[in-house]
């Protein structure tokens, strides 16, 4: 290993611990870091190129714009007060807190199986939120668990998380695969959707268990009234276009003079619809505001403070982690870190040996996700498991790669849980919980993440290997 390398590790390695210590902190330390790796790769001789331009491009634009578009159309889903209506609507169902967050857990992963992971957090936060100032009760515990619960649900379906749109690029894979997906040998078999909801129902029990004690009642006297809708139809378009937009190829998959959507489509569609309910909102008049300049009209204001609820500290985070992951993928070690893994699985034969790769691939998916971001491990990853294939192949033993695939997805996207910096939806959480005065410690999040994780793993790793192996 040469010394560069040596020292863009530690530096990786330090931003990292940096993180998890200083919380409130942790966008600058990622800003700092990404910083340093442009620096240093701008120094000529250092054996590690890496400048400014090759930085922006490594920044998955897509997501951050869904991130931005959907928390400005989740801005007006709060202002019209639907969370409300819908936590009022929970409350009256339940018999106890537990039984409340069990409940919102399981409706979030639900909703992020078809939304992105951070747009379900933005979205069912407000309600967790709105039910636990009724109910004078901590929130942190809840939006934890909405949180890890989304982000497992993510992997369900095709428009769930972007991980999921990574490996439908690349497996050549539509919305109706992650239901039912035929293999190379023709036969067909439940898709990840049906091992993710064992998943959610098993790690429920585990809910249940750190909420135990929590068996105050709750009830709601008075329910919420709604008197616009328009924003919880454009909520539910964003989705409705997400899912749409799942069945036209992009241009990797596409055939010769097929159409295909460019790479940023998620994105466009997420700032869209904030876009329009910008425009809605700018123009209504409220009662009495016939004749007060456009400035001075509520609307207006409504607009401004949309556009400030935006939680640009998450965005600047997650722009400067991939800085940093694009960096260390340059100095190659991603890249090495996948081929360890795929060596693992050298010394056996036949069954044996896609037994171990896919072992290996799952559970070291889990530890390196827990602290290296999910999306650019998982790009690398894949065409890692693609060579695991040809090498196999090579050798005499034929696998179908999607068992590779369907592993990589399950270890990688609940990886994130294990820590509160290791997943999108996580660090959007804990925002959502830092504005509200609350801040959450390392070790708070890693109670209810590391149960909620394993158990939704090991269920994963079983089924994929029950439906996928040779």
């Amino acid at each position: 290993m040469q010394p560069i390398t040596i020292i863009l590790l530690a530096l990786f390695a330090l931003t990292y611990v940096l993180m998890l210590a200083l919380p409130k902190q942790r966008p600058f330390v990622a800003l700092g870091s990404a910083v340093i790796f442009v620096i240093i790769g701008s120094i000529p001789g250092t054996g590690f190129s890496y400048h400014f331009l090759d930085a922006l491009k490594t920044i998955d634009w897509n997501v951050l714009m869904m991130i931005g578009g959907t928390m400005g159309t989740v801005f007006f889903f709060v202002e019209s007060k639907m969370p409300q209506r819908m936590s009022d609507m929970l409350i009256t169902k339940m018999p106890n807190v537990m039984w409340m967050s069990i409940v919102m857990s399981l409706f979030a992963g639900i909703v992020s199986a078809f939304l992105d992971n951070v747009a379900t957090v933005l979205m069912i936060a407000p309600v967790a939120l709105a039910i636990c100032r009724k109910l004078k009760i901590n929130p942190v515990p809840i939006i934890i668990s909405i949180a890890v619960s989304s982000n497992l649900q993510g992997a369900a379906t095709l428009v769930g998380d972007t991980t999921s749109i990574l490996l439908a690029k690349e497996a050549n894979l539509d919305f109706m695969n992650f239901f039912w997906d035929v293999g190379m040998d023709g036969k067909g078999r439940l898709g990840m959707f049906f091992v993710v909801e064992v998943g959610a129902i098993v790690s429920a029990f585990i809910i249940a268990f750190l909420f135990r004690r929590d068996k105050q009642e709750i009830s709601c006297d008075d329910v919420t009234l709604v008197e616009d809708k328009v924003p919880t139809i454009l909520l539910v378009a964003t989705v409705a276009a997400l899912i749409g937009a799942s069945f036209i190829p992009y241009k990797n998959n596409a055939a010769p003079g097929q159409f295909y959507k460019p790479d940023v489509t998620n994105g466009l569609i997420c700032v869209f619809f904030f876009l329009v309910g910008l425009v809605r909102e700018l123009f209504k008049k409220g009662e009495g505001e016939e004749k007060l300049p456009l400035t001075q009209r509520q609307s207006f204001k409504t607009v401004i403070s949309s556009i400030k609820e935006i939680d640009y500290f998450t965005i600047l985070l997650l722009a400067s982690l991939f800085v940093v992951i694009g960096g260390i993928s340059e100095a190659g070690i991603i890249s090495m870190i996948g081929d360890g893994i795929a060596s693992m699985g050298g010394a056996g034969d036949g069954k044996n040996a896609v037994f171990l790769i896919y072992t290996v691939i799952v559970f070291a998916s889990v530890i390196l996700s827990a602290f290296i971001d999910n999306i650019p491990y998982t790009l690398t990853m894949l065409s890692v498991v693609s060579s695991v294939v040809a090498g196999l192949s090579a050798k005499g033993i034929v696998v179908d790669p999607k068992l590779f695939y369907y592993g990589l997805l399950c270890g990688a996207t609940l990886g994130g849980n294990l820590t509160p910096i290791g997943a999108s939806a996580n660090i959007a959480g804990i925002g959502i919980l830092r504005r509200e005065g609350h801040e959450v410690k390392t070790k708070d999040f890693m109670r209810i993440g590391i149960p909620f994780t394993l158990v939704a793993v090991l269920t994963g790793y079983l089924l994929i290997w029950l439906f996928w192996k040779p």
